[in-house]
């Protein structure tokens, strides 16, 4: 499970990412209580803009940021976008704290965190390659996700004790100070162990040609639009929780920061599940989107905070083997040189759709109430579900059988080999 760690590199770049992470997860939390609660009068839709805002310019400026992570040296691009994000953290934090914060402010810091981002994502995606052999990949992949939710674990509950004890304003200070265990490990990990993988060549139409390879692999097409799917209108968790918590059983900022954090002992859960298996699957991404929508659903059932928390478990579960597993897969089957093209492809479609899904997520919330925003999350996860069984029934010709003296007696066979 945990055989990545056995690179120097590796150990030193999870550990970092670790503390880094929990800076990252406080800060969400606290931002997304400073608009519903602080700046708006419980505003949902308020949320779903700071989301499209910050998640937006990795749709819009994909192709250019995955040429970037393909063609310069990707430490050095880490080293840029995690002093970036430092400052965007210090800026915003003494903005809450002195008082002078507006809504609009939130806004334009979520739009330049957003642009940051879309150059860091598919960098810091694709160094994991540089940190440990192709076999260790689809593990490393796992570590990343475990560590990320790890840090989903304390943060939002951190979050929540410090936004009601000292206010948000000191959680995006403290979030810009642990932007440093990162930039240290930066500076720590061995350029002597790094792999060096191959760059992007010069010259016209090297954009093109990541949109070309992604259009003539079937495999990765189908993956991209069941992550747009999840991603568009399935994986609004902030504002699941926040309206769950605060609008439908009557919460505070710590009871939003417990929630979140009781979701992502599910999403740990999921991640080292997914660092067990030898190699990502794609049964196993739409099996989990099947999963996923019945625990949105009974996640909207819940009738009290103690059973919709629980419900929550298996939603993280579900959402991490899918986004896990995803993600392995497309590294893993992916050229090396058109990595960091195909991975910002990738995240722009997993992350870019949320500028979509969270203002219509929201608008629903807020007009039809938390649940029936749920239910948008189980509708997506049913969809993201069919979109690869009916592929697996055309492409990879999917049959079942059905026979009464064996002791299984449903069976599924392909005709052709499934990945």
């Amino acid at each position: 499970m945990f055989r990545s760690l056995q690179f120097f590199n590796y150990r030193i770049w999870f550990v970092g990412a670790i503390v880094s992470n929990i800076g990252t997860w406080m800060q969400r939390t606290a931002q997304d209580w400073l608009v519903y609660d602080i700046l708006t009068k419980q505003d949902a839709a308020a949320m779903g803009i700071v989301m499209a805002l910050q998640l937006g310019p990795q749709l819009l400026m994909a192709p250019w940021s995955g040429l970037i992570a393909d063609s310069f040296n990707r430490r050095h691009l880490l080293m840029i976008t995690q002093i970036s994000m430092a400052l965007l953290g210090l800026g915003l934090g003494i903005m809450v704290i002195t008082g002078v914060v507006e809504l609009w402010h939130v806004y334009a810091f979520a739009l330049a965190l957003g642009m940051v981002s879309s150059v860091d994502a598919p960098a810091r995606q694709t160094f994991v390659s540089e940190l440990v052999r192709d076999d260790f990949l689809p593990n490393a992949v796992a570590l990343n996700s475990t560590s990320f939710n790890l840090a989903r674990m304390v943060g939002p509950a951190v979050s929540g004790v410090l936004t009601v004890a000292v206010g948000p304003g000191w959680v995006f200070l403290i979030n810009a100070a642990t932007f440093g265990a990162m930039i240290a490990a930066l500076l720590v990990i061995r350029g002597s162990e790094l792999r060096s993988l191959p760059k992007a060549a010069k010259g016209k139409g090297r954009i093109r040609e990541g949109f070309r390879y992604v259009r003539h692999r079937p495999d990765l097409m189908v993956v991209m639009t069941a992550i747009f799917i999840i991603g568009t209108f399935g994986l609004n968790f902030a504002i699941y929780i926040a309206a769950m918590a605060r609008t439908e059983f009557g919460g505070h900022a710590g009871d939003f920061g417990l929630l979140s954090s009781v979701m992502a002992v599910g999403s740990v859960m999921g991640s080292l599940l997914a660092a067990r298996r030898d190699r990502p699957r794609l049964r196993f991404i739409f099996g989990a989107a099947a999963a996923f929508a019945v625990a949105c659903t009974a996640a909207a059932l819940a009738p009290n905070a103690w059973l919709f928390g629980l419900a929550l478990v298996p939603i993280g579960v579900s959402a991490l083997t899918i986004m896990t597993s995803a993600n392995a897969y497309v590294q893993t089957n992916t050229d090396q040189v058109m990595r960091g093209r195909v991975m910002a492809l990738y995240m722009a479609i997993f992350m870019g759709g949320t500028p979509i899904g969270a203002p219509i997520v929201g608008a629903v919330t807020d007009v039809f109430g938390p649940r029936w925003g749920l239910g948008v999350g189980a509708l997506a996860g049913l969809a993201a579900a069919l979109v690869g069984f009916i592929w697996a029934w055309r492409a990879k010709q999917m049959r079942f059988q059905f026979d009464r003296t064996a002791k299984r007696k449903l069976r599924i066979t392909y005709l052709q080999q499934q990945p």
